[in-house]
């Protein structure tokens, strides 16, 4: 058997990063070729722990950036405009690129992919969506439809 960490996941193998022990065909004519492993020598498995805490570093950047910015958006409530008919059903639709136009005019920055809207807002009223940085930091925004 030998060890090789891998650099990319591999189905039913292991994730991106870790140590792991193939045996030796799979390893060199495989793995190795195809850029999903690297031999696991001294050198290797250093420059890999070098790398693995540069990438934490980063995503702990990111993550107090993103707690900023859901503590911004705790306290803010958007309003958006739009062409009703009968009923209160609007013309067209509200998506997640409209909430973040409405939150880039209110000085918030945010991803329209963040916004997790499972459907568009097709008809007046108030209602939450829910604006999620990670998997535990998340917030809900409230997001009001105004007919015209």
């Amino acid at each position: 058997m030998m060890e090789i960490i891998l650099k990319k996941d591999v189905p039913k193998l292991g994730h991106a990063g870790e140590i792991v022990r193939v045996r030796p065909g799979y390893g060199r004519n495989f793995l190795i070729p195809r850029g999903l492993a690297l031999l696991a020598t001294r050198g290797n498995i250093a420059e890999h722990e070098h790398h693995r805490r540069a990438i934490q570093r980063e995503q702990e950047k990111v993550r107090a950036q993103y707690q900023l910015v859901a503590q911004k958006l705790g306290g803010i409530s958007v309003s958006i405009a739009r062409k009703v008919g009968k009923d209160g059903k609007l013309f067209g639709s509200v998506g997640a690129r409209d909430i973040a136009d409405a939150l880039t005019a209110q000085n918030v920055e945010l991803d329209r992919r963040l916004i997790e809207l499972p459907e568009p807002i097709r008809q007046v009223g108030v209602f939450e969506v829910s604006v999620r940085f990670a998997a535990d930091i998340s917030v809900l925004l409230r997001v009001t439809v105004v007919g015209i």
